[in-house]
């Protein structure tokens, strides 16, 4: 439920003591950590390009007869621009994130490995699910949160 508590001539320790319940009812109705977006100014970070486009086979589609028997299988290829915003300031950003580069070839292993377990299909209809799937894969890499997101451009399946 929502409570609306409305006085006239508030004092400021009232209205403190308003915010503070205001902020203990959106913890408790999970409003937090969850849906928030990181706001990192962009003076903290650091936008690491992946060079070329990757090319990722997707899981492959059965094909079927008249009858409704699978014949074979058709294959499908998803292909993108990938890059990462790391904070400057995040844990693990001295340690990896300045030389990230060193590290490109885990990093596309890692989102290879990720995007490959998905259909065409999966791709198409939310692929935001694949991107947050992503992002965990590269944190879980580093074992830090200094990566905070990933920006895809340019999808192309095939």
């Amino acid at each position: 439920g929502i409570m609306m508590i409305s006085m006239m001539g508030t004092n400021k320790k009232t209205a403190d003591l308003v915010s503070d319940i205001a902020a203990v009812l959106n913890l408790e109705l999970g409003v937090g950590e969850e849906e928030a977006e990181v706001e990192i100014p962009m003076s903290q970070q650091y936008i690491w390009n992946l060079e070329g486009t990757m090319t990722i086979p997707l899981q492959s589609e059965p094909v079927y007869d008249a009858e409704g028997k699978v014949t074979g299988s058709k294959d499908h290829y998803i292909a993108f621009d990938i890059s990462f915003a790391l904070d400057m300031k995040g844990e693990g950003y001295k340690e990896y994130g300045e030389n990230i580069a060193n590290y490109e070839s885990l990093v596309k292993d890692a989102v290879t490995a990720t995007v490959s377990k998905h259909t065409i299909e999966e791709c198409r209809n939310d692929f935001d699910t694949v991107r947050d799937e992503i992002l965990v894969a590269v944190q879980d890499l580093f074992d830090k949160e200094f990566v905070y997101k990933v920006a895809i451009n340019g999808i192309k399946y095939q």
